[in-house]
């Protein structure tokens, strides 16, 4: 199996915090990780971090939980919503990390959410690489 994509880590949230509202901080970490994954410089029109920006937005105005728009809403089958996507870096993880900091009223990431997700999966692409070059080195 290759390395874990950006989308698929988005996908990921889905599962962990699928249940919870989308707000503001959730929102910019998602239209980070969709930029990362592009490699463009703004969002795509009607892909997962419009979504997420809207559904932020809706969110705000509402005042129950259960008529919010999940995460988990949003990001099932990020993958294929994504016109590109690539294994998550390090450098990925961080930008995203800093988007969610950055809009939470509280300055932290959440347990579960976008940036957790893709901060483990960059941690797991890194060890796989780190586990193939040290393979690579025994077998020469």
């Amino acid at each position: 199996r290759g390395e874990i994509t950006i989308g698929e880590a988005l996908e990921a949230t889905a599962l962990t915090a699928g249940h919870r509202p989308v707000d503001y901080s959730d929102a910019a970490a998602i239209q980070a990780a969709e930029v990362r994954a592009t490699g463009r410089t703004n969002i795509v029109p009607g892909g997962v971090a419009a979504a997420a920006q809207s559904a932020a937005t809706r969110n705000a105005r509402l005042p129950r939980d259960e008529d919010k728009t999940k995460l988990g809403e949003i990001l099932t089958d990020a993958s294929s919503k994504l016109p590109s996507d690539k294994p998550v870096t390090r450098r990925d993880a961080e930008g995203v990390i800093g988007a969610e900091v950055r809009n939470d009223p509280n300055l932290c990431t959440r347990p579960g959410g976008v940036a957790a997700s893709l901060a483990a999966a960059a941690r797991l692409n890194q060890s796989n690489i780190s586990l193939n070059t040290s393979n690579t080195t025994n077998r020469l």
